[in-house]
Order: structure tokens, then sequence, then C-alpha cells
């Protein structure tokens, strides 16, 4: 993940020493520099900012100022030379607030805050689209075919290919993905994996015997690998 980041100061050698380490900070890019707030209004406007390294007294406009105009999606973190301002700048929800003169441990530790929020807030929105979808397209042969994750009793591995076992139709549908990436488009709560070779939909599990899960005549084993997270299920939700 690259985070894009402008930087905000009327000192110049504070801009210099801050580009030197964006400059050697791997997930950061820097898309702008500037000697006051009102100049950077177009760039952080036009373009998506990440993250903005804010100096707190500057003339026109300070930096506690200009952040309540700046977009939730734009994570602040403040700098400046005086700590009298470090409260007002977490009730500002602020990432991190800098103290000059700047190290760069102080500031990879700042950066990092703000990618794991990015990561954090990347991984939450993923995880909301997929709880909230209720089918998966898949291609099989020269189809795409459209599948209820209501309808699937269990998916089957074989080398390339996955095999889709419905609850509706005798013949499974196959389809060239890995179980690697299907997983990542399943519902969690609805679907889990519980062998290297097979994902099970919990809510169609009505028969367990002898380490496996039984769907008619077929039976699914549960691996070692995965039991401990299996019988977690089972004991929150059957016992």
């Amino acid at each position: 993940m690259k985070l894009k980041c402008v930087i905000i100061d009327d000192e110049p050698l504070a801009i210099d020493l801050l580009k030197t380490y964006v400059a050697k900070t791997p997930f950061l890019e820097l898309t702008g520099t500037f000697n006051n707030a009102l100049s950077a209004i177009d760039t952080i406007n036009n373009g998506k900012t990440d993250v903005l390294f804010l100096d707190i007294n500057m003339p026109q406009i300070t930096g506690l100022e200009f952040s309540k105009t700046l977009p939730p999606t734009t994570k602040i973190i403040f700098t400046t030379a005086y700590d009298q301002y470090a409260v007002d700048g977490f009730r500002l929800n602020a990432l991190d607030y800098l103290l000059k003169p700047i190290n760069y441990t102080e500031f990879l530790q700042a950066a990092n805050k703000a990618l794991e929020w990015f990561k954090l807030t990347a991984a939450s929105s993923n995880d909301n689209a997929a709880s909230s979808a209720t089918s998966i397209f898949v291609k099989s042969g020269y189809r795409m075919e459209k599948i209820e994750f209501d309808d699937i009793l269990y998916i089957e591995n074989q080398k390339d290919y996955v095999k889709f076992h419905l609850e509706t139709q005798k013949e499974p549908v196959s389809s060239l993905m890995s179980m690697q990436s299907l997983e990542e488009k399943l519902p969690e709560k609805q679907f889990m994996r519980v062998h290297r070779s097979f994902i099970v939909n919990l809510d169609k599990i009505k028969t367990i015997e002898r380490n496996c899960i039984v769907f008619g005549k077929e039976y699914i084993p549960v691996s070692e690998s995965y039991k401990a997270k299996f019988m977690d299920f089972l004991n929150k939700h059957f016992f």
C-alpha cells in the first residue's frame, strides 16, 4: 500500500527535512510541499491526499484551523515546535503530533500509524463488501454462471479447478480458480475451510460423523490443521 502525502510548513528547512524522511520511507509518496495552507487547497481537493504533515504555527491560517476544513479521508500528522498544541491536535483526531526537531524514528512511527489506519480501513471495507454479497459469478467453460451462496453445500478443490457442489442441482459447477482467491470472496461467517481441499457452507451442516461433515452420501473430512477452528464454531453454535 502506497500513501500519498503533502507537507505544509512555513519553514523551508523543516520542509527539506520532512522531504528526506518521506523519500526514505517506501510506503510514502510525496505529491506536494507548500509554505502555507491556503496554497495547498487545490492539491488536496483535486488529488487524493492520504496523509498531511501539517505545521501548526503559520501565517494566514493556522494548521489547527485549516485541519477543520479537510475531508475525513485525509489523515493529519501535526508538526510543531510548541507542545502546548498537543491536546488541541488530538481533539481534532490527528493521527499523531510530532514535536520539532523531529528525528526519523519519530517520523516513521507516525507514518506507520497512518499506514495501519488505512490498512484497517481497507480491510473493513472489504469485509463489509463480502458480507453484503449474496452470490458470486464464476467462469465455467465458456459461460459465466451466477451461484447463490445459499445454494452452495461445499466447495471442492481439484488441482487448478474448484467444484461448487450445489443443493439445487446434481452436477457440480467447475471453475478455473484457486481456493485462496475464492476464500477472499466468500462471507467468512457463512463459509469455512475445513481441509486443504474443502470449504463448507456452515449453514448447511446437519450431520457430523467421525471428524467428517456429511452431505448426503458425501463425507467431507476435517483435517487436523483446521480442526480447532471448526470445533470452536461447533462449541459456539451447537453445544
